[in-house]
């Protein structure tokens, strides 16, 4: 059962230190919360200088004000990723403040469910413009800045949902595997440049916004039943791996996708 596992007793997490991000100029999109908030603190936490983007500004104001013994404060902009000008002012402001981007991290989603009989032509752009079109718009905004300073990385989010064809979530899961064609393209295009393009695929991963939404003891335990680790994925396990691939450890990966699933291979039934 769920309430089974060794979650509870998990020890502090500590992050690999990486000295090569120290300094880089790392921007998070979606990263007021959830997994996108896990990697603005993990980055932080390398002395990074992290520009995070997000609508929820509440949250994100908090965050950004939670490092008063940073080497670099993170700075949060408002900035709807939906509005393709909107994003491409912000990365524009951002090259002009703090110079060229050199880790762009691709987070923002938003796992609406929905019937198939529901969907309407407006729901199927506004769920394609939330969950893929800026993703590309945001890595043809630091390109030409990557190129300039002889590199950088940019990691595109997907998720483990369409290889598991999850229920609900098809104008969702269609944007995430879409997302893995992106990363393939760019990091075709952009690899002479010397820009790595990888894809992150986290699994379920214990998020406010999921326990609040989505949370029941049932599907805690199909969760359980379905991996292998019988540990939940938490927002540091996302960041820990998001941190690696940004990193000269990672310098002669690119063009693949990166699971941390906790080995989730069925449906649990």
């Amino acid at each position: 059962m769920a309430g089974n596992t060794n979650q509870d007793q998990r020890p502090p997490f500590e992050y690999a230190t990486y000295p090569d991000l120290k300094n880089k100029r790392v921007v998070v999109t979606g990263g007021g919360t959830g997994i996108g908030a896990g990697i603005v603190d993990a980055y932080v936490k390398q002395g990074s200088q992290v520009v995070f983007l997000d609508i929820a500004d509440e949250p994100s104001q908090q965050l950004a004000a939670s490092y008063p013994g940073a080497a670099h404060q993170p700075r949060y902009i408002h900035c709807d990723m939906t509005n393709i000008e909107e994003l491409k002012k912000t990365f524009a402001d951002i090259e002009r403040d703090i110079g060229g981007v050199d880790i762009l991290i691709n987070n923002a989603a938003n796992d609406h469910r929905h019937a198939v009989a529901d969907v309407t032509p407006q729901y199927w752009d506004d769920s394609l413009a939330v969950n893929l079109r800026h993703q590309f718009f945001c890595a043809q905004a630091v390109a030409p800045g990557m190129k300039k300073n002889g590199g950088g990385v940019i990691l595109n989010f997907g998720s483990i949902s369409w290889y598991l064809a999850l229920p609900q979530l098809t104008l969702y899961m269609t944007a995430k595997a879409a997302i893995e064609g992106l990363t393939r393209g760019l990091a075709r295009d952009l690899g002479n440049d010397g820009i790595r393009v990888n894809t992150v695929i986290p699994g379920s991963v214990k998020t406010p916004k999921q326990m609040a939404l989505w949370y029941t003891p049932e599907g805690e335990a199909q969760i359980m039943a379905s991996q292998l680790l019988k540990e939940r994925i938490e927002p540091e396990d996302v960041a820990a791996l998001t941190l690696f691939l940004s990193s000269n450890q990672a310098s002669r990966c690119t063009g693949r996708d990166y699971f941390v699933d906790a080995g989730w291979y069925g449906d649990g039934k």
